[in-house]
């Protein structure tokens, strides 16, 4: 994204250059472009302004949700800004200052997960779609999906090489076509692996809550896939005490405390 920028910075120079005889009125005209979302293509630009728009998100720097699971309530919270991480449970905490990934195991309980697997997992497919407004991200139309009689338009987001612990994953954002709103999110999982999948998973978003703004979801739900579709409801997960914020968190939250794990 940052290079798009760039690229429309130069080319607003060059054309300051051609047409000097403009009026101070029309110069002061250029300047205050909305250059944020103008280099975004129109339709991942509706999903955005559907749900708040990508440049009241880009001022927050704090999120954090609890999702309450069957060993008790599990608490993440993230610097938007510098993806600094704590993922907080009864049973372990997980972090990650910036540089560092840790587990921190607590009353003896042992920790079995993938914490380079989930760290940011559950945050990003929380924050969608502005997830998806992050830098180096590639946006391609979708075949559009049609699901119960109602067809929905999609847009193919992947990402530069070298972007992300997993460049290969890619999504598909499906909207209401009159109203915006996102609806659907397709992803494939390629962590460990060197190449593409065609293998997509399917969640469904329409239960949404307003903060500061932006409409985020209350709950998401997975379905079962049949011939590379959702088909019927499998598992539904619910968000709790949100918290949006344009005040970032307290770095000391994100360290690692004495006796916890380095995660390589």
């Amino acid at each position: 994204m940052k290079k798009l920028l760039l690229l429309f910075t130069v080319a607003t120079i060059i054309v300051a250059c051609k047409n000097e005889t403009k009026s101070a009125t029309e110069v002061e005209d250029i300047k205050q472009e909305d250059i944020t979302t103008s280099v975004y293509p129109e339709s991942i630009t509706k999903v955005f302004d559907a749900h708040g728009g990508i440049d009241n998100w880009n001022k927050m720097k704090t999120l954090s949700f609890t999702m309450n699971k069957p060993n008790g309530a599990e608490v993440t919270t993230t610097n938007l800004k510098t993806r600094a991480e704590l993922i907080d449970t009864p049973t372990h905490a997980a972090g990650f200052d910036g540089r560092t990934l840790w587990v921190n195991e607590k009353d003896g309980n042992e920790y079995k997960g993938n914490a380079k697997f989930y760290k940011g997992l559950m945050m990003y497919f929380y924050a969608m779609p502005f997830i998806v407004g992050d830098d180096g991200i590639i946006y391609e139309e979708a075949e559009p999906l049609t699901f119960e009689g109602k067809t929905y338009p999609g847009v193919l987001i992947s990402y530069d090489a070298g972007v992300g612990v997993s460049p290969n994953d890619q999504y598909i954002v499906y909207y209401d076509a009159d109203s915006g709103k996102m609806q659907w999110l397709a992803y494939t999982v390629t962590f460990g692996k060197e190449e593409k999948s065609t293998r997509f998973s399917y969640i469904r978003y329409d239960n949404w809550n307003t903060f500061n703004g932006l409409a985020l979801p209350k709950s998401i739900s997975w379905y079962k896939v049949e011939e590379g579709k959702p088909t019927e409801l499998r598992n539904t997960v619910e968000f709790a005490d949100v918290v949006v914020k344009e005040e970032a968190p307290d770095n000391s939250l994100f360290g690692m405390p004495e006796g916890a794990k380095i995660i390589e």
